[in-house]
């Protein structure tokens, strides 16, 4: 697993917070995080790569492909300020590029699977079949879930994209009927593993905090030590 796509089953649902646990989690590799495209912040502000590498720590290294001010779809928000899209092989050639100078590289999408990144309508799944990459799904804890989860590993499947697993990037500390309950179904949903569970707030802890905790989020199959379920 030289490279791995992490996308959400939607937007804010901790996919950001879980690329960085994955990165904490290889913490004995050189692990870069690729971020196509940055939506929403202006120049000089930190990005989600930034992010992760601020939280998981030094044997990260941020790119960022593109940025657009406006919260929208990368592909709206391309063309919305003028500049050009990100397409799918520039992701793919700056992925391989990266995974000759290091042992893991992370592709972080924005957004669920086939948000647009470019006028064609191409999206993060393209690019993982010309990278040839298994994608992980990040997913919400509750209600709702597991027809969001069910849709992006069907939308998978028939793109021929392996998924090694889900994991849920936001559970509450006090977990209602429906997101104790999703625990045992996500993966039917999914037709993969659970392969994590992230706490809610896991991104406002202090670094030296998150990076000791991370692995015991996280499954071996993505370098914790939690049982996969």
């Amino acid at each position: 697993m030289t490279i791995l796509v992490v996308s959400g089953t939607g937007t804010e649902i901790g996919k950001t917070i879980v690329t960085a646990a994955v990165a904490a989690a290889f913490r004995n590799l050189r692990v870069a995080v690729l971020k196509p495209a940055q939506t929403g912040l202006v120049p000089g502000e930190p990005g989600d790569a930034a992010e992760v590498a601020r939280l998981a720590g030094s044997h990260v290294t941020a790119v960022e492909l593109a940025r657009f001010p406006e919260p929208l779809a990368p592909g709206t928000a391309a063309r919305r300020s003028g500049l050009p899209p990100v397409r799918p092989y520039e992701v793919a050639e700056a992925a391989q590029k990266l995974g000759t100078e290091h042992d893991l590289v992370l592709v972080e999408g924005a957004g669920g699977l086939l948000v647009r990144y470019d006028e064609q309508g191409a999206t993060l799944a393209d690019a993982a079949r010309l990278l040839e990459a298994p994608v992980l799904v990040v997913a919400a804890a509750g209600l709702g879930t597991l027809n969001a989860t069910a849709l992006t590993a069907e939308a998978l499947r028939t793109r021929g994209l392996a998924c090694p697993g889900v994991v849920v990037g936001s559970m509450p500390a006090e977990p209602d009927l429906a997101s104790r309950c999703n625990l045992d179904d996500l993966p039917v949903a999914a037709g993969a593993p659970l392969l994590g569970v992230v706490p809610a707030g896991a991104g406002s802890l202090p670094p030296a905090d998150f990076r000791a905790r991370a692995a015991s989020w996280l499954a071996p199959e993505i370098g914790g030590n939690r049982p996969a379920g």
